[in-house]
């Protein structure tokens, strides 16, 4: 992998969704796996190791890739990142591996939740309104990433009767209307596969006005293959469908039975065609429209979330900090577009103190009082001559009133 992380996506997806599991859900590889790649820099030893593993490429050359789609936006797919560190934990350490994140990575003070909040919502297009993870006293610092798309298909699905589906589907039965693909504009297929056996596969695009687009496929294989083999069988089939003859493995539909099964009803009719061997294939595709909204715990053994985490906790000299992780994420698919955006996050959490007294103490200046102006002088490795040396000194007998220009104008 040198120019593109599609194969190590594919493998981190199927780390992911396996970690899920197959109820619905929708989740973003791409959002998790670029903050992966910006933090496993810190990473030493068997940590990195690990990481080079799980982003299917060394560290440097996975922030190489990650810098490379950041810096470059698509522009269909709004994507950022951010590294938030607590004031007095900016180590060297920290500001050594800062400096070599992405330039349109965001840097700076640990936020407050309603500025989390705020940056998830700038950075979804407003699909997630607050961060995934709560930010308190006992954050040392922050990763974010988010990722978000709102597309319209170039052409919108026709609307049919859910007895489309077939009699054999249950949600033919649960729904009234689905969608179908229109005439001209979707490209549909049955694909043979090694993995999850022939499926139907199903292609809407968008485009914007420089030609830029976004391809949302649909992968459906037969009742009882593993949604984790289908999963895997759509990350590997997407990427070849944007060529213009499509996947590999693609079924000749004068190779396959005449009738119904739960994937499709293959029927033949008499037209007129020009069709080489006047054998013309035509596919259309049916589906329903479907929403999901979810939150993933990232920390299970495996996503290099915790590996992450504990290295960028020693940068800021906290070896034993926590390491929370989560992401968010929402996707709709209906008739005319589709929308989805993913926020995910990773902290460093260091146990509070047990509770104590404390005592504060404000010194008033309210009587005469003695000022010193000491010059500092450090333009080398040692104190130059002026260093500590009083310039100015001031006794102060009689205050004067603060300026009416100034009381409005706080600095």
């Amino acid at each position: 992998m040198t120019q593109t992380p599609h194969a190590a996506l594919a493998r981190y997806a199927d780390r992911l969704h396996r970690a899920v599991g197959d109820r619905h859900h929708v989740a973003s590889p791409l959002g998790a796996w670029l903050l992966l790649a910006l933090g496993a820099g810190a990473a030493t030893g068997p940590d990195r190791d690990e990481l080079t593993d799980l982003l299917g490429a060394d560290p440097a050359t996975a922030a190489r890739l990650a810098a490379a789609l950041l810096d470059d936006p698509h522009p269909l797919v709004a994507a950022a990142t951010a590294a938030w560190h607590r004031p007095g934990y900016d180590t060297a350490g920290w500001t050594d591996w800062r400096a070599t994140l992405p330039e349109a990575t965001g840097t700076g003070p640990l936020p407050g939740q309603d500025e989390l909040d705020a940056w998830a919502r700038e950075h979804t297009l407003g699909l997630i309104g607050r961060f995934p993870l709560p930010v308190g006293p006992d954050v040392l610092f922050a990763l974010a990433g988010a990722v978000a798309t709102r597309i319209s298909w170039e052409q919108p699905f026709e609307v049919v009767g859910a007895d489309a589906l077939g009699a054999d589907s249950d949600w033919s039965r649960r729904l009234t209307r689905v969608l179908r693909s229109p005439r001209h504009g979707h490209r549909a297929w049955i694909v043979a596969t090694g993995r999850a056996g022939d499926v139907a596969v199903h292609a809407a695009d968008a485009r914007d006005a420089d030609g830029a687009g976004l391809t949302v496929v649909s992968v459906a294989a037969a009742p009882g293959v593993s949604a984790r083999d289908v999963l895997a069988v759509a990350h590997e089939l997407a990427p070849a469908v944007l060529d213009g003859d499509g996947p590999a493995g693609r079924r000749s539909l004068f190779e396959l039975p005449l009738g119904d099964t739960p994937l499709w009803r293959l029927r033949e009719e008499t037209v007129r065609t020009n069709a080489p061997g006047g054998r013309e294939e035509r596919h259309v595709a049916t589906l329903p429209c479907w929403s999901a909204s979810d939150e993933h715990d990232l920390t299970a053994a495996g996503l290099g979330f915790t590996t992450v985490g504990r290295a960028l906790a020693a940068l800021v000299d906290a070896p034993g900090a926590d390491v929370a992780a989560r992401q968010a994420a929402v996707a709709r698919y209906s008739r005319y577009g589709f929308e989805a955006a993913a926020v995910t996050g990773l902290m460093g959490l260091v146990s509070l103190p047990p509770e104590g007294v404390a005592r504060t103490a404000e010194l008033r200046f309210g009587h005469p009082y003695a000022v010193v102006a000491v010059a500092t002088d450090r333009r080398g490795d040692t104190p130059g001559p002026w260093h500590g040396l009083p310039v100015f000194s001031a006794w102060v007998a009689e205050p004067a009133e603060l300026p009416e220009a100034e009381a409005d104008q706080p600095r």
